[in-house]
């Protein structure tokens, strides 16, 4: 689609990604010594699949024992076997971008080219979640979390669609009830709201603003909506590249795609370090039987970095 190819350029050229026929390698940027306390004293950022358009949401499949993640542009879901190979999950993909699972491990996808939420059943079938707010299509919805009682929260920013096509006038977070009822929309002042993840304890939701280059904080109330929003951290800084993806570990460690790499930091918002990738970085993933790997979709590759502290995986 001709949006989807102007939204990538735009993605690239935000992201300032012009980079050399030999990839520099990845590096550690510590800010304290907390930063290097969370990897291996030897550990380095290993590429493990390369040669795509435009990767983004990775998903490891603990019961497959592999890694899926989306090319936007190429239209497709991909698979990282364990032994390295690369195989096609799904084409078309109506050029997903986030991907996640609900609890009963189906895969939940954000879909930019039908902007719309979906789920795969069991025996393939697609299931729309999501697909317009009070009569109006969504934008594009982007990255997607699920909460411990199969709510399902999501961004909606504009990426995926020209500004004439837009039909939303605010650019939203939303939940998904559990009983999947009715779309509930939970932040409405948001310029580009992007990645999102919870907290251990699932009682704050992180979710960044690419466009404002910072993450903000909400309580999550019991009944699923938001409150008590602030921000977090400002990650605008001169170098190119917006917050995006986010992850966090067991310990409460926020690890968060920006300029020049993935910040991490503490529950605090203190900045530790940054994972600084051969390629801007866009989204990553917690994988690997013990869940101590890092996966990372950088452009056009796919990165892992091993960690000492288990991240909190998808089911």
């Amino acid at each position: 689609m001709l949006r989807i190819a102007k939204w990538v350029n735009r993605q690239i050229k935000q992201l300032g990604s012009t980079f050399p026929q030999k990839l520099a390698s990845g590096r550690l940027e510590a800010k304290s010594q907390g930063f290097r306390n969370l990897f291996p004293k030897k550990v380095k950022i290993d590429r493990v699949a390369t040669g795509f358009q435009f990767t983004e949401g990775p998903i490891w499949i603990a019961e497959e024992k592999h890694l899926l993640f989306s090319d936007i542009p190429a239209n497709k879901i991909l698979q990282l076997t364990p032994n390295g190979e690369v195989k096609i999950f799904r084409k078309p993909s109506n050029h997903s971008n986030g991907l996640t699972r609900d609890k009963q491990v189906r895969l939940i996808a954000c879909e930019h080219g039908t902007r719309r939420v979906t789920r795969t059943e069991k025996d393939g079938t697609i299931t729309i979640l999501a697909d317009q707010f009070q009569g109006k299509k969504l934008n594009s919805p982007n990255d997607i979390v699920v909460k411990s009682n199969g709510a399902i929260y999501f961004t909606d920013p504009p990426y995926g669609i020209q500004p004439e096509e837009q039909e939303q006038p605010i650019q939203g977070v939303y939940l998904i009830p559990p009983d999947h009822q009715e779309l509930i929309l939970l932040a409405d002042d948001f310029y580009k709201p992007n990645g999102l993840a919870f907290s251990p304890d699932e009682k704050q939701l992180y979710i960044d603003d690419s466009q404002c280059r910072h993450i903000r904080v909400f309580d999550v109330k019991i009944d699923g909506t938001l409150a008590n929003s602030r921000v977090f951290h400002d990650m605008n800084i001169k170098e190119p590249g917006s917050p995006d993806g986010m992850k966090i570990d067991v310990q409460g460690n926020i690890y968060c795609t920006g300029a020049g790499g993935v910040w991490v930091f503490d529950c605090q918002g203190n900045h530790l370090g940054t994972i600084v990738t051969p390629e801007r970085p866009a989204n990553c993933a917690w994988g690997d039987e013990d869940g101590q790997s890092l996966y990372i979709t950088a452009q056009t590759s796919v990165y892992r970095i091993r960690v000492n502290i288990p991240g909190i995986q998808v089911t």
